[in-house]
């Protein structure tokens, strides 16, 4: 969410309170902290040779996405970023989902699964319970998750990292 569009919703509790003793308005104001909104994801563990094109990517991904800034989720690591809040997360050097390789998928007989392209780079499409969307990179030698949270331009999103991506992982299989 961009922060100059929409007002962060304990912004508007600690002007609710203003009348409150000083107290009372650091306890707010702490429980509204940050920390509170940080995005975590799972790293994963790739072999060495994936792990090396993750932090090439890395190194190459936008200051933004969609729009949104660049705040890395927790744990710190160079095969994870994100963007945003609710965060868009990307993840590198993740396992081939199922859905890749399902025959229901390439005969587009799979409601919640499409293959697709954006910008140079294929794309597995998956729907995710809740909302929002999860997307895997394919035909590159590294496979590139990112998630997309419901109400997301999730088209943005993959627009604004396809050059990051073609610039990182070469195209190939995954091993």
């Amino acid at each position: 969410m961009n922060s100059f569009r929409h007002r962060h919703p304990c912004v508007s509790r600690v002007f609710r309170v203003f009348r409150l003793p000083a107290v009372a308005l650091l306890i707010t104001v702490a429980g509204c902290s940050s920390a509170d909104d940080s995005a975590s994801a799972a790293v994963p563990s790739p072999d060495a040779k994936v792990a090396g094109l993750c932090r090439n990517l890395d190194k190459v991904l936008p200051a933004t996405v969609d729009g949104e800034r660049r705040e890395d989720p927790e744990p710190a690591s160079a095969l994870t970023a994100g963007w945003g809040s609710p965060a868009i997360i990307l993840r590198c050097g993740v396992p081939q989902p199922p859905k890749m390789v399902d025959p229901k998928v390439a005969e587009g007989r799979d409601p919640d699964a499409v293959a697709g392209g954006v910008n140079g780079v294929d794309w597995l499409m998956e729907e995710q319970d809740g909302g929002g969307h999860r997307f895997t990179t394919a035909n590159r030698e590294a496979y590139v998750e990112v998630r997309a949270p419901e109400g997301v331009d999730s088209s943005g999103v993959l627009i604004d990292l396809a050059a990051a991506v073609k610039k990182a992982i070469p195209k190939g299989i995954a091993s």
